[in-house]
């Protein structure tokens, strides 16, 4: 299963928004640094809101939704690129993740204490980003002069890996991230293999107060954050109050969405955090329906209808004959399986074809 780490610096909210996200209070969330020592792991459900349309198409009330895992990590202080604080266990901890979310804070509260003794989102992000390009920097460094004996000696693949580090270096030397460094797809396939920090899709959070949050638009915090998102990252921002979703991990879902009402928002923004770093991984989603249950099923983008398949049983990877397959909304829209056959919204698509998100699937194979 594919993890997202939540990063940030100390007391902007990592360990709270975790316990919301994974409606838990397993993570210790105190105000003072480093609270945080070793990461919390949670596996997180993935809202869909196809889910309850699908179970009532397909008569059953048992809903399996899909799930990714989510890791809160120790947070990153300046100097954590030569070991300062947590630095070098922070640095391991994403090391080990697919996906970053930086909890940005975004709120004024002279209660809670600020590791650099005033709020400022952009400085902040700048100091996760300086770090983790430093760590970066150190370790290319270090693997291009490991590789390059072998390169000299012919090696393809150390040659190969010689000329995306002499890319990548001098990137990661301006203090931009390796994500943003411009290289062919087969260049950033092999360059994988360098585990690089800042090669990892990053999503920030904007961390705002309570009654903030219905208008976050206008906070200029959270603005600044967009933009230095979208000019300087090319990633996305969702606005969130770690707050809030504390206090909505005790309430039942009518509780909760009262709660909400009340506050003047219509959803909390766990959902859509959740779901943008579901795709920020690059998982895209299809269903199975049937009396027995309705089923969110994980796959990668791009992946193939015997690979969908695959992630089910291998054996029907294996024996993949055809997939029964129709579009979600084509589904639903005729209202019953049997209205979108005769309306021919089904048909049979073979190994060629790439599942779309939301295809409804039903697999014909033979071991």
């Amino acid at each position: 299963m594919l993890k997202a780490g939540i990063v940030g610096l100390p007391n902007v909210g990592k360990s709270t928004l975790f316990n919301a996200i994974t409606r838990t209070r397993n993570a210790e969330s105190a105000n003072y640094p480093f609270c945080t020592i070793d990461p919390n792991i949670g596996v997180v459900t993935v809202p869909d809101a196809r889910l309850e349309p699908l179970s009532k198409i397909a008569g059953t009330q048992t809903i399996i939704p899909a799930a990714i895992e989510f890791a809160d990590i120790a947070g990153l202080v300046k100097g954590a690129a030569e070991g300062e604080g947590l630095g070098n266990k922070f640095l391991t901890h994403i090391r080990e993740t697919d996906a970053i979310v930086q909890v940005v804070r975004c709120f004024e509260d002279g209660d809670i204490h600020h590791v650099s003794g005033s709020i400022d989102p952009i400085r902040d992000i700048e100091t996760i980003f300086t770090e983790l390009v430093l760590a970066d920097l150190e370790s290319a460094t270090k693997r291009r002069d490991r590789i390059a004996k072998d390169a000299k000696r012919g090696d393809k693949e150390a040659q190969a890996l010689t000329e995306i580090l002499e890319k990548i270096i001098p990137h990661l030397d301006t203090g931009k991230p390796a994500i943003l460094c411009e290289l062919t797809d087969e260049e950033r396939e092999l360059a994988k293999e360098l585990h690089l920090l800042t090669s990892k899709s990053t999503i920030f959070a904007a961390n705002v107060k309570d009654d903030e949050l219905a208008d976050a638009d206008n906070n200029p915090h959270v603005q600044k954050v967009r933009d230095y998102a979208k000019d300087h990252v090319g990633c996305e921002t969702v606005v969130i109050s770690a707050q809030i979703e504390s206090e909505l991990i005790d309430l039942d879902e009518a509780e909760a969405n009262e709660f909400l009402n009340d506050l003047g928002v219509s959803e909390s923004g766990i959902g859509q955090l959740i779901r943008a770093v579901y795709h920020l991984l690059g998982l895209r989603t299809y269903f199975t329906a049937g009396e027995k249950e309705v089923r969110a099923w994980t796959i990668h983008n791009g992946d193939t209808a015997p690979q969908a398949a695959g992630v089910i049983h291998t054996d029907f990877e294996r024996g993949f004959i055809k997939a029964e397959t129709v579009a979600y909304d084509a589904l639903t829209e005729c209202g019953s399986v049997a209205a979108a056959r005769d309306a021919g919204k089904y048909r049979m698509e073979g190994k060629e074809y790439i599942v779309k998100d939301g295809d409804v699937m039903l697999f014909r194979f033979n071991v």
